[in-house]
This record gives structure tokens, C-alpha cells and sequence, in this order.
């Protein structure tokens, strides 16, 4: 798109940290509702292994939860640094939002988040599990606030200007609620949902093929199928609502992820292909005749807008966009699959028998970040060449940049995360390695002994982890 290298640098500075941060909230908001399920399940079944398997999950979901806040922080310092213009501009309408967001969501989750992590042995039952029904609502209600700033830079509303060419509020109703916002919502919390199903699926398809008798890892696996063949084909429909919505607000996305340059009516669904922006035609397609204008139109012959309907200095970089759509599209088959697969498994009384069942989950497990990252790649890569869609352009957003500045910062950011989050996720990782056990569940801890009545100090640890010195082999 032919932007000075400065601008191409900043743009790649916030790709390369947005994509770092979007992994931690798209697992932590599933977490904290797979939390809050377990223990109501507890509550509700007194069953220990709910209870077992909610202590497992609940410090990986403190280390997710931090790592999430620490990679967010780099991003709104951008703002300033490299994005002035577009922080001026969109600030009256924009700046609100996310102090909403902080005040409203952020707080609620940061301020019972100490009661869920310590708090089981020192507040009731029922308050523990209002905390941590508190800290699920609050992730998803972060959610909300960030998906409808981001929504409203693609589809603008209830907006004026003032005199120095500002965009301000209108009608917040109208900003908030936007015309993609409740679609892109609904998709991202069940990309969400699935995401952390997939990886607790994975983790407890680990454990099963360790020890096919380890209950909280059946438990974990059989929840996490459930979700796969229910709420996958959910997503499918969700999607394809989110594109007809697309096609109506911002059809050039459409035409870009659909590889298509000439308008045409009964267009083909082009399943593979290499599109070329100096030729203007996708190379190699492989297609489907009129599927295209079906899928999207729900017409065989419903007209479809190419990208030569708009200037080439308007127009999307579509070979990346039209791969990052499919690999998305495919992670979610995928998963649909895998959720299918289960389902017939378990009919069959073998879904905790060790197998290649087990294996693919294990292989899918990482795939919601990837299909995360896909679309968020889809979303962003389409919205351009403007940051506010059709109103403000990404060349007049930036600050005054000087390459080298932007490069050298560009360089510590990609050392800095790595290193720091490369540990993060190693920890993670082990955490998830351990083998679940099972526990006094049903008892509180710090009970008094035996021989002196007198009550032991813990050290800080989270509850329902031992204070017994380990042994060896442990």
C-alpha cells in the first residue's frame, strides 16, 4: 500500500504485540467461566473431583490472567508513541470507552480475583463462589468494552465532528451497540469458549493416555468434548452471520477474504488460490461454481462486489487475508470434527480409552489461538487501508515517526517478549504437565494437630496445595 517505512514499522510493532496479548485474554476469559462451572458443579454435586480439578485449573488461570494485563499495558502506551493522530482524533469517542472498561470490568475483576485465588478457606462457600462468578462476568465484560471500541473503528456510528475535525459522541447507544459490534461479540467470546476448551481437552487427553483411570483428566476431557460438538457448530452459524454483516459494512474485507476481483453475479466460492495484486486476478484458484454468491448472498446468483470496484489505494492486501480466512474456517471444521468424533466415542463407551482420539486432541489443542489470531489477522488486514473504516486512513493516524526509532524499539519489544513471555508460557506449560491428584476436597485446611491443637502458618500458596514437604519422585 506503498506507506513510508516508519508507518509499515509501527503497524508491524502493534501486530507483533496485540497478537502476543490477544492468546492470554482469548484463554483467561474461557478459564474464568470454566472456573465459576466447576464450582458450581462442586457446590451443587459435593463431588471432590470438581473441586480437584478447579484447584488445577486456578493457577494457571492466575498466571494467564497476569500475563494478560502486563502484555495490555505496552499497547496503550502506543497510543501515544505512534499513533498520536489517530488518539486525538478518535479520543473523545474512543477514551471513554476504555475508561469504561477499566472502572467497570477491570476493577470487578481485579477486585474479587484475590478472594478467588486465596480466599476458599477464609470467606463462605457461597462468597467464594460469587468471586469467582464475579471474575468470569468481569473477563467477559472487558470483553464486551474492547470488542465495541474495536468494532466501532470498522463500522462507525452516532458520531459527529467539532471544529478542529474530532470525532464526537452523538449518540452513545449508537456508539456502543454499532452495527458489527453484537456480532463480532458473540464470535470472539465463543472463539473464547472454544479456546480454552481445546486446551483443557488437550491437557486432560494427556493425562488419560498417562493414567486412563485419573478421574479429574476424564473430567476435563469429557467437558471439553462437549463443548467442541456444541458450541463449534454454534461458532459456524455465528460466522456466517459476522460475514453477511461484513458484506453489508465493509464489502471490500469480503472481497479480499473471497479472492475475488471482478464483480460478478452467481460468484464461485474459491477454495484455494494465490490472489495477485498487480495482476488482479486470483492464480490457481481452485472453486465451486455460484457456492460463493450462496454462501454469501444466500442467493445462487446474488451479485458480489470485487476488489476492482474500488481504487487500488483502497483496497485490502488480500493474499494474506484470503489465507488467514481459511486457515480459521479450517481450524473450526477441524474442531467440529474433533467434537464429533468424541461424540461417537463416547455413544460407544470409549471415550476415555486411550487412542488416536486422544492424540488429535492433543494436537488440536493450541489451535484456538491459532484460529484467534487468524481471524483477528482477517479482521484488522481487512479494515485497512483506514483505521476508522472509510473515515480515517492509517497514513493520517500516525505520529511523526522516524524509522529508526520505530525499528530499534520494534527490535527490544521482540527480545523482551520472547524472553519474558517465552518463560510464561514454559511455566504455563508445566503447570499443565503435572499430573492432576486428587485431595481432601471436602475439608477445609489449617487443621488444627493432632498432638498440640496449635494451628500451622502456611507459607502463600493457593488453596488446596499441600503444605506437606514432597518426596521424592513428586
Amino acid at each position: 500500500m506503498d506507506m513510508p517505512l516508519a508507518i509499515d514499522l509501527a503497524r508491524i510493532q502493534f501486530a507483533f504485540t496485540v497478537s502476543f496479548h490477544i492468546i492470554f485474554p482469548a484463554f483467561s476469559i474461557g478459564l474464568a467461566s470454566y472456573l465459576a462451572v466447576l464450582e458450581g458443579l462442586w457446590l451443587w454435586t459435593g463431588r471432590s473431583v470438581y473441586l480437584d480439578t478447579f484447584k488445577y485449573w486456578l493457577k494457571i488461570f492466575a498466571v494467564t490472567f497476569a500475563m494478560g494485563v502486563v502484555s495490555g499495558i505496552v499497547m496503550s502506551y502506543q497510543f501515544g508513541t505512534n499513533w498520536s493522530v489517530f488518539s486525538d482524533k478518535t479520543g473523545p469517542v474512543l477514551g471513554p470507552m476504555m475508561g469504561y472498561e477499566v472502572l467497570s470490568a477491570f476493577f470487578l475483576e481485579a477486585g474479587f480475583l484475590g478472594v478467588m485465588l486465596f480466599g476458599m478457606d477464609r470467606v463462605g462457600k457461597g462468597l467464594h463462589f460469587l468471586a469467582t462468578a464475579l471474575v468470569a462476568f468481569g473477563t467477559f465484560f472487558s470483553a464486551f468494552w474492547i470488542l465495541s471500541v474495536n468494532s466501532w473503528m470498522h463500522t462507525p456510528a452516532g458520531f459527529a465532528y467539532n471544529d478542529v475535525g474530532q470525532f464526537v459522541p452523538a449518540n452513545w447507544w449508537e456508539i456502543v451497540f454499532n452495527p458489527s459490534f453484537p456480532y463480532r461479540l458473540v464470535h470472539m467470546v465463543l472463539a473464547a469458549y472454544l479456546t480454552t476448551a481445546f486446551v483443557v481437552g488437550a491437557v486432560g487427553a494427556w493425562h488419560i493416555l498417562k493414567d486412563r483411570n485419573n478421574d479429574s483428566a476424564k473430567l476435563m476431557f469429557s467437558m471439553a468434548m462437549w463443548m467442541a460438538v456444541i458450541v463449534a457448530p454454534m461458532q459456524i452459524v455465528a460466522g456466517d452471520a459476522h460475514g453477511l454483516n461484513t458484506l453489508e459494512y465493509q464489502p471490500a474485507k469480503i472481497a479480499a477474504m473471497e479472492g475475488h476481483f471482478e464483480t460478478q453475479k452467481g460468484a464461485p466460492l474459491i477454495l484455494f488460490g494465490w490472489p495477485d495484486m498487480e495482476a488482479e486476478k486470483t492464480l490457481y484458484a481452485i472453486e465451486i461454481p455460484k457456492l460463493g454468491s450462496m454462501i454469501l448472498t444466500h442467493d445462487w446468483d446474488g451479485e458480489l462486489k470485487g476488489l476492482k470496484a474500488w481504487p487500488k489505494d483502497e483496497r485490502p492486501y488480500a493474499p494474506v487475508i484470503f489465507w488467514s480466512f481459511r486457515i480459521m474456517v479450517g481450524i473450526g471444521f477441524a474442531m467440529v470434527g474433533l467434537g464429533l468424533w468424541a461424540l461417537v466415542a463416547r455413544l460407544r463407551g470409549g471415550l476415555y480409552r486411550p487412542g488416536l482420539l486422544h492424540r488429535a486432541a492433543i494436537v488440536m489443542g493450541p489451535m484456538g489461538f491459532v484460529a484467534v489470531l487468524a481471524g483477528w489477522i482477517t479482521t484488522e488486514m481487512g479494515r485497512q487501508p483506514y483505521t476508522v473504516y472509510g473515515l480515517l486512513k492509517t497514513i493520517d493516524s500516525a505520529s511523526p515517526l522516524d524509522a529508526p526509532a520505530v525499528s530499534f524499539s520494534l527490535a527490544a519489544f521482540v527480545v523482551v517478549y520472547f524472553f519474558v513471555f517465552g518463560a510464561g508460557v514454559f511455566y504455563l506449560m508445566k503447570l499443565m504437565g503435572k499430573t492432576p491428584e486428587p485431595g481432601e476436597a471436602g475439608l477445609p485446611e489449617n487443621q488444627p494437630t493432632r498432638t498440640t491443637g496449635i494451628t500451622p502458618t502456611p507459607p502463600l500458596r493457593f488453596p488446596g496445595e499441600s503444605t506437606q514437604p514432597r518426596t521424592s519422585g513428586q
